[in-house]
């Protein structure tokens, strides 16, 4: 989709506006009335993931869910991914792989991301994803500000001026807390790594755990100067907002 056309559909600021301080499950259900065109949710079946999947489930069971499985996580999260999704009732899942061929040629040993991270990751997730998403004029993210870093001023729509499509934050608000008191409102099975001192939880070889009191992102890509595995990111920075 051209980049004129998502500002010509809709302003991104009166959105925002008109979302602020309500509650997410009201912004949930402006993404999936049709008014912004087709949307998916994109969801890593991560560490808070049940809070996002279970509001979809309760808006519209039927919303495509798109699953990357970069073929490096850890059994523990693909185990997850099924279990949450019979549990919660979503009826299209969809799991995205890397292409087989450029695996081939381009990462054979599997150790692409210990040279080259940015590399893997877009071998990996974000060349799987820009494929998946084909057909969608939106996505829907589970990000949040208090994970940090680029995230810090994440507003609850943004545009991505590259594909031109728009990008809905319904919890971009929301802090560990807030989580921690929906998973247990509603009975959620936890990811079994949080037990284990996981707070975000990616790929296996890049993910460790976080000492108390460090950002909830810290075991993501330790030591490395890396925060985002690829797929906000446009152009080598962080995609946050389209001008409208």
């Amino acid at each position: 989709m051209p980049r004129d056309l998502i500002a010509a559909r809709t302003d991104l600021a009166l959105l925002n506006a008109r979302f602020a301080g309500r509650p997410s499950e009201a912004a949930l259900a402006h993404a999936l009335s049709g008014e912004l065109g087709p949307v998916a949710m994109v969801s890593s079946f991560g560490a808070e993931s049940a809070v996002l999947l279970h509001m979809v489930a309760q808006a519209d069971p039927a919303t495509p869910i798109l699953f990357i499985d970069t073929l490096m996580l850890f059994p523990e999260t693909l185990a997850y991914q099924r279990d949450l999704a019979a549990r919660l009732g979503l009826r299209d899942i969809r799991v995205i792989q890397p292409d087989r061929r450029d695996l081939f040629a381009e990462d054979a040993d599997a150790l692409l991301h210990r040279s080259r991270p940015d590399a893997c990751c877009a071998l990996r997730k974000t060349r799987p994803l820009d494929r998946a998403l084909a057909g969608f004029d939106g996505w829907i993210t589970g990000r949040k500000r208090f994970q940090g870093g680029a995230r810090a001023d994440l507003d609850l729509f943004e545009g991505d001026p590259a594909s031109g499509r728009i990008k809905v934050n319904p919890l971009a608000g929301w802090d560990a807390r807030a989580l921690a008191g929906y998973i247990d409102r509603h009975a959620l099975p936890r990811h079994p790594l949080v037990a284990r001192g996981y707070p975000s939880i990616g790929c296996a070889p890049c993910t460790g755990p976080a000492a108390p009191g460090e950002d909830s992102r810290a075991g993501r890509w330790r030591g490395q100067d890396k925060t985002e595995c690829g797929i906000h990111v446009v152009n080598g920075r962080v995609a946050r907002r389209l001008a409208s």
